[in-house]
């Protein structure tokens, strides 16, 4: 059994955006292949929006993750919460996966990413702010690798 994580995204007035939604549906259509998989919603004020639009949908096997306020924290307390994991099923946005694999790498924690579409009306704001992110990411791991001891 792999686990299904969701990575969260906004929501408003405890509701989710069209992003979120898309990422919900593209977990509800995973989670229909493998029904005994948990689907881990995680997100710091998103899990429980999360939780409730999967519970609305029929899906029953939920863990929510309430705390992560990051990519990296989305994967690090996901796997947390089910340490023994050989490989993760991460649901995100397209224009996301690069960081997800970026993250998932520099924990060590084994993933197959599947992209959810990113409605057209926030496809030009999620490219240009993913522009900063990853190169932000990526000097991140770069400054947690150097700064490593090795044994």
């Amino acid at each position: 059994m792999n686990p299904i994580v969701v990575l969260g995204s906004k929501v408003v007035d405890g509701q989710v955006t069209g992003l979120l939604a898309s990422r919900l549906e593209k977990a509800i259509e995973v989670s229909s292949l493998t029904p005994e998989a948990p689907v881990v919603v995680s997100g710091f004020g998103e899990a429980a929006a999360m939780a409730d639009y999967l519970r609305a949908r029929g899906v029953t096997t939920i863990v929510e993750e309430p705390w992560a306020t990051s990519t990296n924290e989305n994967l690090e307390n996901a796997h947390a919460l089910f340490p023994d994991t050989l490989q993760w099923t991460v649901v995100t946005s397209g224009f996301h996966a690069w960081r997800t694999y970026l993250w998932a790498w520099h924990l060590g924690i084994p993933i197959k990413v599947v992209t959810a579409r990113t409605p057209s009306a926030e496809r030009l704001g999620m490219a240009m702010r993913e522009c900063f992110a990853l190169p932000h990411s990526t000097l991140r791991v770069l400054w947690r690798k150097i700064r490593t001891p090795k044994n």
